[in-house]
């Protein structure tokens, strides 16, 4: 299995239980393993019982599991600071005004928050060396699905921007000495420099998602999930990212043989249902799946979350990041 190893999913399917869930099978099979959350609804800090932050902690009882919570909202503000920084040392201070009026309205824009998440757990990525297994509880599909497309995306952006940068600095040069043979600027821009760090970093995303990593989705026994599922892993296709199994979770319980009230009656229909889904699931999508979770009468946790771990037909072992 890859180091990496994403969980996503329509809202509500249940990726944080499953996530974490995972995170225990790894960590009890001896891998030092990383659960990180990148969903805003923060319920890692729910399941162990335990307040995370924006650095790995240990899980108590657990050995060899950390986890952390990634604050979109933090994030994003942290990185409109950065780029902040990096343009006010490049421009006259008569600028400085405006640039902050730019970024203050580009931190509404939603592409802020998926740019501003993406270095973050990229960053993540390039800096897990302490850990066997990284396992990502990622925020709902559609929010998903746009930070694993942004490589690709912003690698032909930056390209354009480059040679844009280029042309300008070669003209600037040509208007500025006339005829004479224009000096090496480009060199030394310090534009030109940041496009670069910023190229060679959705270098590595890309490359890093499709070597070292392994994506599941989880999903609900009711037709809407099971959509919403067909259309990810469609879509993940596109982007040359494999989905390696789907997980059914919050299935309903069959009552004993010999029930027969209205409950039961309710709850045989409903598995019935139910049924009908999972056949769709394996008969119609690529993917296996490689757990069938029932609901639980109490939160997962503790215990029932050792339970849960243990149903997961997940490989644990590592390998090694191969993508450099």
């Amino acid at each position: 299995m890859e180091p990496f190893v994403f969980f996503g999913g329509k809202g509500g399917v249940g990726k944080t239980t499953v996530s974490c869930a995972y995170g225990v099978k790894s960590a009890r099979a001896g891998l030092e393993t990383l659960v990180v959350s990148t969903d805003p609804a923060h319920s890692v800090t729910d399941v162990f019982d335990q307040e995370f932050g924006d650095e790995p902690a240990a899980v108590e009882g657990i050995d060899g599991l950390d986890a952390m919570e990634i604050d979109p909202e933090t994030e994003t503000q942290r990185h409109l600071d950065g780029i902040r920084n990096d343009l006010s040392e490049q421009v006259s201070a008569a600028m400085v005004n405006e640039i902050n009026q730019q970024l203050e309205m580009a931190h509404q824009t939603p592409g802020a928050y998926e740019s501003a998440l993406f270095d973050r757990f990229v960053d993540v990525m390039r800096n897990a060396d302490p850990y066997d297994r990284v396992v990502f509880d990622t925020s709902p599909t559609g929010s998903t699905l746009r930070l694993l497309g942004l490589p690709e995306f912003l690698e032909g952006w930056i390209d354009r921007l480059m040679h844009k940068r280029e042309k300008s600095i070669d003209l600037f040069e040509k208007a500025a000495i006339g005829s004479n043979e224009p000096r090496r600027v480009m060199d030394g821009d310090p534009v030109l420099a940041r496009l670069q760090d910023r190229k060679e970093f959705f270098e590595f995303a890309g490359g890093a998602l499709q070597a070292d990593a392994a994506f599941f989705l989880v999903l609900n026994p009711d037709q809407l999930s099971v959509n919403e599922t067909r259309r990810a892993i469609a879509e993940m296709r596109e982007r040359d990212l494999s989905v390696r199994g789907l997980v059914a979770n919050k299935l309903t319980p069959e009552p004993d043989p010999d029930e027969n009230g209205r409950g039961a009656r309710y709850l045989r229909d409903r598995v019935a249902t139910e049924n009908e889904r999972l056949r769709e699931v394996r008969e119609t999508l690529d993917p296996p799946l490689v757990a069938e979770i029932t609901t639980r009468t109490a939160e997962v946790k503790g215990d029932l979350l050792e339970d849960v771990a243990a149903e997961l037909a997940v490989e644990t072992e590592s390998e090694a990041p191969t993508f450099v």
